[in-house]
């Protein structure tokens, strides 16, 4: 049994129907077609994330990332590989094949940078949340509010 409904889930639930469409499309998503290529996700600081992905034979030109929707998109595009003139591939084991990878972002964060080294990409993030958005302490203040109440209406 491969397959959940969560029909229940999107009828019970206010509020939470991304979460829930996250789990319905990870439940029922291509595990073949979302296997290449590899990649990490690495936190490096407080608020700072790193997705570093295996990207070997793809050059700059070849590469790009989007972001879109809460999302970052990066996708590889790999024209058709011709043999040098005069060799036969015996076994082809190198992947010579497009892909596009989505990463679902959380609130407030942001692609700052990318970086291709030795065969793989370096896609930096970092959580900037506002600061209107920032837990405060808020004081406590000492005394009978009856007699703050008393003296603001005077």
């Amino acid at each position: 049994m491969r397959t959940f409904d969560m029909t229940p889930l999107y009828r019970s639930t206010v509020g939470f129907d991304r979460m829930a469409s996250l789990i319905d499309r990870a439940l029922t998503a291509d595990n073949a077609s979302q296997s290449y290529p590899p990649y990490n996700i690495e936190k490096t600081g407080d608020d700072a994330y790193r997705i570093t992905l295996a990207a070997a034979g793809f050059s700059e030109a070849e590469l790009s990332i989007e972001t879109r929707e809460s999302q970052v998109v990066i996708a590889g595009a790999k024209g058709d590989v011709q043999p040098q003139e005069g060799v036969e591939v015996l076994h082809r084991g190198i992947a010579a094949r497009s892909f596009e990878r989505r990463f679902q972002l959380a609130d407030h964060v942001k692609v700052v940078s990318a970086s291709l080294e030795h065969g793989l990409l370096h896609v930096d993030l970092v959580r900037e949340v506002p600061e209107a958005l920032k837990p405060r302490t808020i004081q406590i203040a000492t005394g009978s509010p009856k007699a703050a109440i008393e003296a603001q209406a005077a």
